[in-house]
């Protein structure tokens, strides 16, 4: 890929970016984006076809520029599940306040646009994915509840880190983030690990 079209490609992504954070819940128009990075829509259209595509990519170019690989090292290299499910935590739990204005822009956007329904759950599926894998690893040390499935208890923790959740809690309720961290990880263990008395 040529420089030019690199560039031009994270001029697009960049815009996007600013534009969902700054009308959240306004509709994301193509023209936009394209008029914000300085092209025209022609342009736009041949970097990115469909809208959906250019709101899946931003949402992935945001979590390759906050590094969101290296945040969830921690939870991937964990020795026990009860690491991982705690790095996990932190790992997502600290990231949502750093994409709260693009996850608000979608969340409002979502139930009249299939596109940024498209991105949102593209994201989600990926913090879904997360969440099963710190069950299966709690499951594969003995520890996860008998009273869930696989399915129940990953349904559980994927709700629990949900960013309404964190909305709720921190905007709304005014726990302040180390208090959203800390009592997370303290509901999760007490909800999905088997009773340790």
């Amino acid at each position: 890929m040529s420089r030019t079209i690199t560039d031009t490609r994270t001029r697009i992504l960049d815009s996007a970016w600013k534009t969902l954070e700054d009308d959240p819940g306004a509709s994301v128009r193509m023209a936009d984006i394209a008029k914000r990075a300085g092209i025209s829509r022609q342009a736009l259209y041949l970097h990115f076809p469909a809208r959906a595509e250019l709101l899946i990519a931003t949402t992935r170019y945001i979590d390759e520029i906050k590094q969101i690989d290296e945040r969830l090292a921690a939870s991937r290299n964990a020795e026990t599940g009860i690491d991982r499910l705690n790095a996990y935590i932190d790992a997502w739990g600290n990231y949502i306040p750093e994409i709260q204005g693009v996850a608000r822009a979608l969340l409002a956007m979502q139930d009249s646009d299939a596109a940024a329904k498209l991105a949102w759950d593209d994201r989600m599926g990926a913090v879904r994915e997360g969440c099963a894998a710190a069950i299966r690893a709690l499951r594969n040390d003995g520890v996860l509840s008998d009273d869930y499935t696989l399915d129940q208890a990953t349904d559980i923790l994927w709700a629990l880190l949900s960013v309404r959740q964190w909305e709720l809690l921190t905007e709304t309720c005014g726990w302040s983030q180390a208090q959203y961290i800390a009592l997370t990880k303290t509901i999760a263990q007490r909800s999905l690990l088997q009773n340790q008395s």
